[in-house]
């Protein structure tokens, strides 16, 4: 009874941030924040990049290994890059549908338990990070320095990481066998929404 309650739970969570198609994909203004401050909240103020980010920790946790640091070092590392393309203005087409498909290739990796190699995990994550880093260095705000926001939005992605590294590690821990693939076809049809519903 409770593995069943955990797994049910684990797929709604997702779920039910798809339901709001305007805060996932709207990335709202963020006041007079700048700098690191508005950096560190714009991957929290879109529930695509929340979803995205968590699911990444979460595969990171269940191929376990070298596994843990590579998959978030990627995606931080080509994040990055994304961003610099962003803030140059240079186009990067499709990119709202590769944060959405995104989420759904993770989520369905983290409910197949693929055990693929960690090196291939990685370039996954890492290529579809690139897209992730174009929105956040698009919609910098223009006061703020581009040194300065992207440390805040490295910082909030890192602790996004760590949170689905911890979400896996704590459902094996619990012996939530069933958890861990709930999370990822809940992440899944989350995905499936943001690609399919306007923003």
């Amino acid at each position: 009874m409770k593995r069943h309650l955990t797994a049910s739970l684990a797929a709604s969570i997702p779920a039910a941030l798809a339901l709001l198609p305007q805060a996932a994909l709207a990335h709202p203004g963020h006041g007079v924040a700048t700098g690191a401050e508005a950096g560190f909240l714009h991957p929290l103020m879109g529930a695509d990049h929340v979803l995205a980010m968590v699911a990444v920790g979460l595969l990171a946790a269940l191929r376990g290994g070298r596994a843990l640091w590579a998959l978030p070092l990627s995606f931080l590392a080509l994040m990055s890059a994304g961003a610099g393309l962003g803030m140059a203005g240079i186009a990067l087409p499709y990119a709202e549908t590769g944060i959405a498909l995104s989420i759904v290739v993770f989520g369905l990796a983290a409910m197949v338990g693929l055990r693929a190699p960690v090196a291939l995990l990685a370039a996954l994550v890492g290529v579809f990070a690139v897209f992730h880093g174009y929105a956040h260095g698009a919609e910098m705000p223009e006061t703020a320095s581009g040194l300065t926001f992207g440390f805040g939005f490295l910082a909030a992605t890192a602790l996004l990481h760590a949170a689905g590294i911890g979400l896996g590690v704590a459902g094996s821990r619990l012996g939530a066998t069933r958890a861990a693939p709930a999370l990822g076809a809940g992440v899944a049809m989350a995905g499936l929404a943001l690609l399919v519903l306007p923003a």
